[in-house]
């Protein structure tokens, strides 16, 4: 078990030694971010800009815009998704430089911080960045392999984290690229698409609606933008039920982005689990996805609940 925030400043170390290209910036919360780690072996790599998360977006732009650098920039997602949003726009989408914007502290699990620090609408906000690329890794190989990859991508990218620790689910042997997503079964009663924290609940679910005999596959949505179409598309056609679950809203998350590939491309029906168009509360994390439905027993019940024979959109199934 291990925190995705963790394994991003574990990366740092293992690659700052690697490369003295590696420069860091932070807006005052380096030990929450975990950048720390990196602080303490790097310091003179290592910027803290203070709480200013404008201005560190401002600066670490500046400092990647020639090339020679390869510039991580991190704070909670609230702040840096939401308040330095114009900034990551205007300066670093427009001009397509090469930077990395790491937002630690993602959705509800950032738990008794409560609803101003709960990002639950960062997704939605940077998908609508020309230019913007966004990974949601699950665990601790995922991240690290992620961000090797997001180095080498002369774009900008959003890289969602997390504070909760999450179960190992990959191998160091995996490997993740943009576009990409990861598949888990090959059941054909359903299809859970997940991303980040989710995963693993994802996962659990599968493994008991097994033992109810519904044989389901779990798709690791890891790179958001751009989306596995070609697999989105494939599970839809292979698969009777199609779920997603997301620790962010439902409007304009990975359930969002999903449905519009299906619309486009091949109707059928999506059952949509994440946060409802509310705030989230102050709680230990694990009582929030309770209480906000981020559950396995939440997706069990989804598929276990009478459905009809076609999920197909035709007109039949329209009027009624």
């Amino acid at each position: 078990m291990k925190s995705t925030r963790k394994a991003y400043g574990e990366f740092l170390v293992e690659y700052g030694k690697k490369d003295i290209s590696i420069v860091v910036f932070d807006a005052d919360l380096a030990s929450a971010t975990q950048t720390a780690l990196f602080k303490e072996k790097f310091p003179e790599r290592h910027f803290d800009i203070g709480i200013a998360e404008q201005d560190m977006v401002g600066t670490a732009c500046g400092m990647a815009i020639d090339g020679d650098k390869k510039v991580f920039a991190s704070s909670f997602a609230m702040f840096l998704a939401g308040r330095a949003y114009e900034q990551i726009r205007n300066t670093a989408a427009y001009s397509n430089i090469n930077i990395n914007f790491c937002a630690t502290h993602s959705g509800i699990s950032v738990g008794e911080d409560g609803a101003t620090h709960q990002c639950i609408e960062d997704i939605a906000l940077m998908n609508v960045i020309p230019n913007m690329k966004i990974f949601s890794p699950a665990d601790e190989v995922s991240t690290k392999k992620v961000l090797e990859q997001c180095i080498f991508l002369n774009t900008p990218k959003y890289i969602r984290l997390g504070r909760k620790d999450t179960p190992d689910i990959y191998s160091f042997d995996e490997e993740f690229h943009l576009g990409g997503s990861k598949q888990f079964g090959k059941g054909t009663d359903g299809t859970i698409f997940a991303t980040g924290m989710t995963v693993s609940i994802a996962l659990e679910a599968k493994e008991e609606l097994k033992k109810l005999g519904k044989e389901v596959r779990v798709v690791d949505l890891y790179s958001i933008k751009p989306i596995d179409e070609e697999r989105i598309i494939q599970c839809a056609k292979e698969t009777k039920t199609l779920i997603s679950i997301e620790d962010h809203s439902v409007i304009g998350g990975i359930g969002s982005i999903i449905a519009n590939v299906l619309c486009q491309k091949f109707p059928k029906k999506l059952y949509k689990i994440g946060i409802k168009d509310v705030f989230g509360t102050s709680g230990e994390a694990t009582l929030l996805y309770q209480q906000f439905g981020l559950t396995k027993e939440h997706i069990i019940q989804k598929f276990t609940l009478k459905t009809k024979r076609n999920n197909f959109v035709t007109k039949e199934n329209m009027i009624k």
